[in-house]
């Protein structure tokens, strides 16, 4: 690797976890567990969904885009590590690094924007039921979920496009199993005065803006339940939400333990096994969290595979 400014660079060494070789068996085997049961149990339930007319609905239009996207997701990261592990290489291009960031980027904030507008259609579902078919129409559900990819695609881009004005010296070591931005803004030898800014302030405008909508949502939600008179009425209220408001705190809560985990120890080692949480388990965990109390979802499993 040579020395001087982003245009020599031609390689970086992505670290991963852990430098025994004993380990690395270990750790392959059960990466690679967990991305064919993200990718296939994501794409079992996109098929089920898909298959059963009676589930062409707005919240499964919502839930069949959040499971490709959590595909994407996984798919940015896990899949160059197994290859590393495999070859016992650590190497990664320069383009390749700058593709992982742009892609990264873009599932990670199409996952908030998603959870955010399958917020606002449960808002809608429980305060306002008798215009829900009115007001979650098909064409209103493609124009959300196109307006959450166009600005996501423009927000990659910016990410990407100011990490290419980056220059990089000679430690080109990522300690981390993938290119994360803030560890290659880290690791540049020129002033990062402004890609600091640009970063932090996606971060506050991206993240806490739609998290801020799932706040006010779930608060009108909360608010409406507590008008319903009887407990059935409430349980039946509360189950429609469930599985969203469950997949919105495991992101949420595992995106913070790993900022928050990053920033009490400062150890790039640290963060590296935290973002494991929100970049491989949390898209894992999804399919299950929404079929195993979902009765529609389970239908539509069973008459898929009968089929």
């Amino acid at each position: 690797m040579e020395s001087g400014n982003n245009t020599r660079i031609s390689e970086f060494l992505l670290l991963g976890f852990s430098e025994e070789p004993e380990l690395q068996s270990l750790i392959f085997w059960i990466f690679l567990s967990m991305y064919l049961i993200t990718v296939f149990g994501n794409l079992l339930i996109i098929l089920a969904i898909s298959s059963d007319a009676n589930l062409h609905t707005a919240m499964y239009f919502f839930i069949c885009n959040l499971f490709f996207v959590d595909i994407c997701f996984t798919s940015t990261t896990v899949p160059k590590m197994l290859w590393n592990i495999q070859t016992q290489s650590k190497v990664i291009t320069y383009e390749g690094c700058i593709t992982q960031i742009y892609f990264f980027t873009l599932s990670a904030v199409l996952d908030v924007f998603l959870l955010t507008v399958m917020a606002y259609d449960r808002f809608v579902a429980i305060c306002q039921p008798l215009y829900y078919t009115v007001i979650m129409n098909s064409q209103f559900c493609v124009i959300l979920v196109l307006i959450s990819w166009i600005i996501c695609l423009l927000n990659s881009l910016i990410q990407s496009l100011m990490v290419l004005r980056l220059s990089f010296c000679t430690n080109l070591e990522i300690p981390h199993f993938f290119c994360e931005l803030n560890q290659m803004i880290q690791l540049a030898c020129s002033d990062t005065l402004i890609s600091n800014i640009v970063m932090y302030f996606a971060a506050v405008l991206m993240g806490g803006g739609p998290f801020a909508g799932v706040l006010y949502s779930y608060s009108k939600i909360v608010f409406c339940i507590c008008r319903i008179s009887s407990v059935q009425g409430k349980f039946k209220a509360f189950s429609t939400c469930a599985s969203h408001l469950s997949v919105v705190s495991l992101f949420y809560c595992t995106m913070l333990g790993v900022y928050l985990s990053s920033a009490a120890s400062q150890s790039s080692q640290s963060s590296a096994t935290a973002s494991v949480m929100y970049t491989v388990v949390t898209p894992m965990l999804n399919p299950f969290i929404y079929s195993l109390r979902n009765k529609d979802i389970k239908r539509a499993l069973k008459a898929f595979f009968e089929r």
